[in-house]
């Protein structure tokens, strides 16, 4: 077991944080001043494990940004003369007191991360300042078991695909540094933010507090419990989904770690969310699953989900046991050079192997409750690159909701699909007609010439009954055998937000 973190979880307190806030505030401690501070190409380095191109950037300037940057966003320890001077209003007791570092007469040492954060959402752009612990550079040493993660890839991805709904009552499961229930709250009327980890959800307090949003309350508790009997229209979770091998010796960070064996983890969040989903109340997280020799983890997945519930699984990756072993191995900072590697790496085969494991998937899970007509059930694997991702379904969800009682009228295609046509050399015909859409999942669809010629005429302005008799009398076709053979293609590009209903 990986030891845990020696240094006490931060403080969340109201008056002292929005002190810290006004500091970083006059500092003017965000993304671009800082970008332009130490360099595009330093900055980018840091993203990549390297401060060392920062360092010698700002090289023995002592003003306030860069003391702060030093200190906070690279979690280095510096003279308390020039923290004095940099936090005028909180001071180095405070910051003390916060939790967010410790000092004696000549020196103020970090013991938490405090980094700016950018976002873009359906309202805009924004930035926050986020507080995490010390990650692996400032540590120089492997993470411990309790470690609060700053925003990483996996947080992004899932801030990135949550549908821009507003509602009245949101979750956030495992809110970590609460990075989620920061985004949720900008369009819910109250956030309830939850996890297994106090130090966890004492960053996300103070996260809140840092950053002036006061509609969201913090409970401590496993998965569902502290929220039992309760409902939500809008339920965002990026869960502790990694699969690690229950034995001895193997590190279980609680960040990515939930405890239990395989995917169960992900099986009991989606087999327990629609009890807490209102009336049309969407539950959206990452995860993920296992495939075994008998059956898909997509088709696992979906036997998870009650029937009556809309169902939408996105597949993003695919992995090997061996790939998944090395990328959690290497996460947690051990390298195949390091002595602990090859203990590891048999662990996770070994423990893939006796439960049947052929590959692990990892996407994004929709379910929705209470619509009229057929569900959506829906699993796809989509490795192309993606935008927008929630308005993407957001858009889907919509065409579902549109198509349960019948086609529109008139259709439109979508402001960023085109159309491409690749012919053999000499021939007039396409060989290949394609519709590619720009945004959101990035589809191309093979079409024939019936569908292209439907897709071509919707302007809004003729009616879908009317385009299919004019493409009836030009493919010389009974109408009945036309449409019998469009419209479950058209359903599907209203699906994929190639065709929108008319105005």
């Amino acid at each position: 077991m990986t030891a845990v973190s020696d240094t006490p979880a931060p403080v969340p307190d109201p008056l002292r944080t929005a002190a810290l806030a006004a500091d970083l505030d006059a500092a003017d401690l965000r993304s671009e001043p800082l970008r332009r501070l130490w360099g595009e190409e330093a900055d980018d380095a840091l993203a990549r494990g390297m401060r060392e191109p920062i360092l010698r950037s700002i090289d023995g300037d002592s003003g306030t940004l860069a003391t702060l940057g030093r200190l906070l966003v690279l979690g280095m320890p510096q003279p308390r003369a020039h923290v004095i001077d940099a936090l005028p209003r909180l001071g180095v007791d405070g910051l003390v007191a916060l939790g967010l570092a410790e000092a004696d007469a000549d020196t103020v040492t970090p013991t938490a991360l405090l980094r700016p954060q950018s976002f873009v959402d359906a309202d805009g752009v924004g930035e926050w300042w986020i507080a995490s612990d010390l990650d692996e550079v400032a540590l120089d040493a492997p993470l411990p078991a309790d470690h609060v993660l700053g925003v990483g890839g996996a947080s992004r991805t899932l801030a990135e695909t949550i549908v821009p709904i507003e509602v009245e009552r949101a979750l956030d499961l495992g809110t970590g540094c609460g990075i989620q229930a920061l985004l949720v709250a900008r369009r819910a009327g109250t956030v309830v933010a939850t996890d297994i980890s106090t130090r966890a959800l004492a960053f996300a307090e103070i996260n809140a507090h840092l950053n002036g949003v006061t509609n969201i309350e913090f409970r401590h508790g496993s998965m569902f419990e502290p929220v039992a009997g309760e409902a939500f229209d809008l339920i965002v979770s990026n869960p502790p989904f990694v699969i690690t091998p229950r034995v001895e010796g193997v590190p279980a960070y609680e960040y990515r770690d939930g405890g239990l064996v395989g995917d169960a983890l992900v099986e009991q969040f989606i087999r327990s969310a629609p009890a807490h989903l209102t009336r049309n109340g969407i539950a959206q997280l990452l995860g993920n699953w296992e495939s075994k020799a008998a059956i898909t983890g997509l088709a696992r997945l979906e036997a998870w989900v009650p029937a009556e519930l809309d169902l939408w699984v996105i597949e993003r990756e695919e992995l090997s046991p061996l790939g998944y072993a090395e990328l959690w191995i290497r996460d947690g900072g051990t390298t195949p050079r390091d002595p602990g590697f090859t203990p590891l790496l048999t662990a996770w085969l070994d423990d893939f192997a006796a439960r049947g494991v052929t590959s692990i998937g990892f996407g994004y899970v929709l379910m929705r409750r209470g619509r009229l007509g057929e569900p959506l059930r829906r699993t796809e694997r989509i490795a192309q690159p993606v935008a927008n991702v929630g308005a993407a379904l957001a858009t889907g969800l919509a065409a579902q909701d549109v198509l349960a009682e019948g086609l529109p009228a008139t259709l439109v295609v979508a402001a960023d699909v085109t159309e491409a046509r690749h012919l053999m050399p000499g021939d007039d015909d396409p060989s290949v007609i394609e519709l590619r859409q720009g945004g959101g999942f990035g589809r191309t669809i093979s079409v024939d010439p019936a569908l292209a010629g439907f897709v071509g005429a919707c302007d809004g302005e003729l009616t879908v009954v009317q385009i299919a008799a004019a493409l009836a009398d030009l493919f010389e076709v009974p109408l009945a055998d036309l449409w019998a053979d469009l419209e479950p293609r058209i359903r599907s590009l209203i699906l994929d937000g190639i065709l929108l209903p008319g105005e």
